[in-house]
């Protein structure tokens, strides 16, 4: 069966624009401009008729896809699979340049193939890999043809790897603005991508 399958990121929260670490501890709302991003994302895609919505079991999801259920009634569900990977320590804190070695550390850890390798309490790419790619699985068998799917930003990389066939170091190749939109079609057995976080919907914003 051919599926259409948007993926999108969430809206802007005030910890994106403060830079501060949020990851699947982090349970914040989308902030004035993320409400604004949502909106326009709505307006330019409201003819898609989409079958069904995805979020993840973070709020910042929910809201940035609110308009699709408030004024559609579609069909929602949520699922903690396509959660943010989880920071561990350094999740609520501001970035610093000692968080950034660490953190570039571990990403090299990632591009050797270590993907065990995990910030001090959080979880590794091997970890966000298995439970995106138990998501996927269930997503191909499901009936509906037309999908919206609201996640994050590294969830995002990991997943665009999977959807690509792709190995986990790829993940850095691929951009994830707030809102940005990774559209897909699924032809059995293989995804095509057809847009890499296109934004072109925020362009009456001036973002």
């Amino acid at each position: 069966m051919r599926k259409s399958i948007y993926f999108i990121r969430h809206g802007q929260t005030e910890y994106n624009k403060l830079g501060i670490v949020q990851g699947s501890g982090i349970d914040s709302e989308l902030n004035d401009t993320g409400r604004a991003q949502a909106q326009a994302f709505y307006d330019h895609y409201k003819e898609e008729n989409f079958d069904l919505v995805f979020a993840s079991a973070l709020q910042r999801t929910h809201q940035t896809v609110a308009p699709f259920i408030e004024n559609q009634k579609l069909p929602f569900e949520t699922t903690p699979l396509i959660n943010e990977i989880n920071w561990g320590v350094h999740e609520g804190r501001k970035y610093e340049p000692s968080m950034k070695e660490v953190y570039s550390n571990m990403i090299q850890e990632w591009n050797i193939g270590n993907f065990d390798a995990s910030l001090e309490g959080g979880e590794s790419a091997r970890s966000l890999a298995t439970r995106l790619q138990q998501f996927l699985d269930e997503l191909v068998l499901r009936e509906e043809e037309k999908i919206l799917v609201c996640t994050h930003g590294r969830t995002l990389r990991c997943m665009m790897c999977l959807v690509k066939q792709q190995h986990l170091r790829e993940m850095e190749n691929y951009a994830h603005h707030n809102t940005g939109l990774y559209q897909t079609k699924w032809l059995n057995p293989n995804f095509e991508i057809i847009l890499e976080n296109d934004t072109s919907h925020l362009k009456s914003l001036g973002l």
